[in-house]
């Protein structure tokens, strides 16, 4: 059974990485809705620090939200942290991200991605959390080339290190579901994107060369394929599943293991579009927006990149009724908007 006990647990909802391009959506959506928020974040330098702080100006208006600065690998604070709160739902957001700076830093990743997640798993199993949800990656699916990318597919074969950690959360949150009755469920996400997104990823990577004059860099010679996700869509699906915390699977069977579900309280699903786009699509979407053209830079694919990702999402439709509804016009529309405000041109 669960360690400690839940009979005092904080109605907050503690999002990690709440300064984050997700983790910050996630929090506003849940205060919108009337929950109390705790938000950690270490605010490191990995991109702007200004944009995270930025986000956290918003959410700090909000009197029903409160702030920590953490880092997660710290673990007596992250201890005391859980302690003192007690939390009934945790949202874990918080990690190293980039799948191509864990060629460069490779450390860097094991501190946020495993020692972190740790931390997180200690306090749940400590202070009786009824729920934890977790980001996963649509990059765990790695070698995996049949499309689209199914929950009940093994990924057994990561192409990068960050792949590689967020497999081994859903491997770690697994072994507390089963040694500890903890639900958890992990949430592979597909290339999100949108307002206050990341200066790391292609929109906003693509957006900023395209206003500059700067070439873009298409690998695969433009011909990758990503299942854009607008961020939305992404934080409906999940505040969906909070109140839905798995239960285990009764007819789950050691004989033929389903890799997306447990006889243990533990649940996998994809969040995507389910609608892969081609890169070069995506660009001359921008370009219509910005009302500018890009120049365009045709390169090999790189190390730890895959060409094309796509979402199965049944699962998630089956069970919480979810669909996507934003298109990649109306997401990138959107995105540009803001992005026109956010650098004030």
């Amino acid at each position: 059974m669960v360690s400690g006990t839940n009979e005092s647990a904080d109605a907050s909802v503690l999002v990690t990485g709440a300064a984050g391009f997700i983790g910050f959506h996630v929090a506003q959506r849940l205060l919108q809705a009337g929950r109390r928020v705790v938000g950690i974040d270490n605010l490191n330098s990995y991109y702007d620090p200004a944009l995270k702080q930025a986000r956290l100006d918003i959410l700090g208006n909000h009197p029903s939200f409160s702030f920590q600065k953490l880092d997660l690998a710290d673990r007596p604070a992250i201890s005391e942290l859980f302690a003192r709160h007690r939390f009934a739902v945790v949202i874990h957001l918080a990690a190293q991200a980039g799948v191509r700076y864990s060629l460069q830093n490779p450390h860097a990743y094991v501190d946020a991605n495993l020692a972190g997640f740790m931390n997180v798993l200690e306090g749940c199993r400590h202070t009786g959390c009824h729920h934890l949800l977790f980001a996963s990656s649509s990059s765990v699916y790695g070698a995996n080339t049949k499309l689209p990318f199914s929950v009940h597919d093994n990924v057994d074969h990561p192409v990068s290190l960050y792949a590689a950690s967020k497999k081994a959360n859903e491997l770690m949150a697994h072994a507390y579901s089963h040694l500890y009755r903890i639900p958890t469920t992990g949430l592979r996400f597909f290339t999100v994107y949108g307002p206050w997104g990341r200066p790391d990823m292609a929109m906003f990577i693509f957006a900023k060369a395209i206003i500059e004059g700067q070439p873009i860099k298409l690998f695969n010679n433009g011909q990758m394929r990503r299942d854009f996700t607008y961020v939305d869509d992404v934080t409906d699906a999940l505040v969906r599943l909070i109140d839905r915390a798995p239960q285990g699977k009764a007819t789950w069977s050691g004989a033929a293991p389903d890799p997306a579900s447990s006889a243990a309280p533990w649940r996998i699903y994809n969040i995507g579009n389910n609608k892969p786009e081609e890169l070069t699509r995506v660009v001359a979407i921008l370009e219509e927006e910005l009302g500018r053209k890009a120049v365009k830079e045709f390169l090999p694919m790189q190390p730890g990149d895959v060409p094309a990702t796509y979402a199965d999402i049944d699962d998630l439709a089956r069970d919480v009724g979810f669909r996507p509804a934003t298109s990649v016009e109306e997401g990138i529309r959107r995105f540009v908007a803001w992005y026109r405000s956010y650098r004030d041109f």
